[in-house]
């Protein structure tokens, strides 16, 4: 695996931490800044909201630059808005640099995830994609916790100065390891590093063909020359240039008729809805149902982390052989364990034995669904990262506010756990239906072909 993809991860697992740390740190925010919980709680919305419409704005807006360029300019901004909302004592600024942060962090995201696949052959794919996805597993497992311990210690400022601080290893390392190529598959080399794959893994050695061919040209010229004849001048070869970018319009029209592409975003939201539903009310599950002080949930919480870092890696080794298996036994699984999760929450021993389980389904399937999307989108893998990132956070979004609903209508603190498995019923449905239609589509080519 080459190091540029480990170091995207990195990249990833500050911005991961800076997404989900807020969590801990609500009640000393509104404290400092003299706003409501419910204003502070506004803070995590606004990432949200952010991630899902940058996404796309970003890509579109970076789409024709070298993809090392629109790591180092979205990672740069990332760690500014930081500093700023480490320093600033008014809520409209942090608010403001909330958002854009999340812009920011969601055209990384994008480019990130279709620079990783670049740099691998197909075979890898998997993998690279599991890496990058792992920052935001290790975030949760290490940087979540770490920031809400800074925030005890030395104020919430003091966890905005880590992520910032994080993220400049990362900066540094980009310029040196990431290669040059542009965002639409262009075959680019960086830093010395081995040639770059295009956005379907085909490896381009232009270059070394053209060396090879130019020294076949003087091999031939030599072995046929006739002493004291002239010879001509063997032409030069072409000289090779990347592809055009495709017009927008265009690459957007591919990725929203590409068959199966939509419905796979449906169910990437669906599957993390679930997730996030469950993971944003697991503390009052934890001490008001199932019993347990609040000295566990740091335990659960890191738990479900270790869970989600072992499904990421289990994504990446195993869901390139039988992607569709392994997506719709993960969703199954998922389905049945959060209802397990529900009906055992009262015992504590069952629910701390089934969270890390939930967390490696969860982010397993996730990962594998990522692969799927960029692996649909072809030539057109920043969009389609987009796309993806978009689906992962619109479910990140509506997840809680579906499991907040739950809580509100008295359902107990057991509800938001049963909505995650209504939601998991749902992405099987649309699982079903895209199978479906592959199989229609596959007879209706078959029965043209034979006619």
């Amino acid at each position: 695996m080459p190091f540029a993809v480990y170091v995207l991860g990195l990249a990833v697992f500050a911005q991961g931490t800076s997404e989900f740390m807020l969590s801990g740190l609500v009640s000393a925010i509104a404290a400092d800044l003299d706003v409501s919980l419910s204003a502070a709680g506004l803070l995590t919305s606004a990432f949200a909201v952010g991630m899902v419409l940058g996404a796309p704005l970003m890509a579109l807006f970076s789409r024709t630059w070298p993809r090392r360029r629109a790591l180092l300019l979205f990672l740069a901004v990332f760690i500014a808005v930081h500093i700023v909302g480490a320093l600033t004592p008014g809520y409209g600024v942090l608010l403001a640099a909330r958002f854009v942060g999340a812009l920011a962090n969601a055209g990384f995201w994008a480019v990130a995830l279709a620079a990783a696949v670049s740099m691998v052959p197909d075979g890898l794919r998997g993998r690279a994609t599991a890496v990058v996805v792992g920052g935001v597993t290790i975030a949760c497992v290490v940087g979540v916790p770490a920031g809400a311990v800074l925030g005890e210690r030395w104020g919430w400022r003091a966890a905005f100065w880590a992520v910032a601080v994080v993220s400049l290893p990362a900066l540094w390392a980009i310029t040196r390891s990431v290669p040059g190529g542009r965002g639409q598959g262009g075959r680019g080399r960086g830093g010395g590093t081995a040639p770059v794959a295009d956005a379907r893994g085909t490896a381009p050695a232009a270059g070394a063909r053209g060396a090879g061919s130019a020294a076949r040209t003087r091999g031939t010229a030599s072995a046929g020359q006739v002493p004291g004849r002239a010879q001509a001048p063997a032409p030069a070869p072409a000289p090779t240039s990347a592809p055009a970018p495709t017009p927008v319009r265009n690459e957007l029209r591919f990725l929203l008729t590409a068959p199966h592409l939509l419905p796979t975003l449906l169910t990437m939201a669906l599957v993390q809805g679930a997730t996030f539903c469950a993971f944003s009310y697991l503390e009052p599950l934890l001490t008001r149902t199932t019993g347990l002080t609040i000295t566990w949930v740091p335990l659960a919480l890191a738990l479900f982390g270790a869970g989600a870092f072992l499904g990421v890696g289990a994504a990446g080794r195993y869901a390139e052989r039988r992607p569709t298996a392994f997506i719709a036994y993960g969703m199954a699984a998922l389905a049945l364990g959060w209802s397990a999760l529900a009906l055992a929450a009262g015992r504590p021993v069952a629910a701390l034995a089934l969270i890390p389980l939930l967390g490696m389904l969860a982010f397993g399937t996730g990962t594998a669904l990522i692969t799927r999307v960029l692996g649909l989108a072809g030539r057109s893998s920043t969009l389609a990262g987009a796309f993806g990132t978009s689906a992962f956070n619109l479910g990140a979004a509506v997840g809680p506010w579906a499991g907040g609903l739950a809580l509100e209508a008295g359902g107990g603190y057991r509800s938001p756990v049963w909505v995650s498995a209504a939601l998991m019923a749902l992405a099987l449905l649309t699982e079903g239906a895209r199978r479906l239609r592959r199989v229609r589509l596959r007879k209706r080519a078959s029965g043209s072909t034979a006619g």
